[in-house]
């Protein structure tokens, strides 16, 4: 029983902070809000510049080795496990994955900056 009135409170409460977030921007709007902004700048020309995409491609580079690390983070409570073999195994498994990634992302030259 308790478990229900704490949904329904919660549920309420996510209702209520849900529709003022959608009515209270409309409320108030003025100039300076609804303009673009971009570093300080006032934007001069066209928003569809060129981008770099060496750049596109090390950024979602970075991600995935990113990705990395968090699937790797709870390795050390893994461990105290009292059968670890499985999870190191599967560690293995994600390191070979990732390390065969970055071979192919350097072989195909993805990794160099400058042609």
């Amino acid at each position: 029983m308790n478990l229900m009135i704490s949904l329904m409170i919660n549920s309420l409460l996510s209702s209520i902070v849900i529709i003022l977030a959608f009515w209270l921007p409309q409320l108030y709007l003025y100039l300076e809000k609804s303009s673009p902004y971009e570093c300080g700048f006032d934007p001069l020309g066209s928003a569809r510049l060129p981008f770099s995409l060496k750049f596109f491609l090390i950024a979602i580079t970075f991600l995935l080795f990113d990705l990395e690390i968090a699937l790797l983070l709870p390795l050390p409570w893994a461990i105290q496990m009292t059968n670890p073999f499985m999870m190191t195994i599967l560690s293995y498994c994600l390191i070979i994955l990732l390390t065969a990634g970055l071979a192919y992302e350097w072989i195909q030259k993805g990794l160099e900056w400058t042609e």
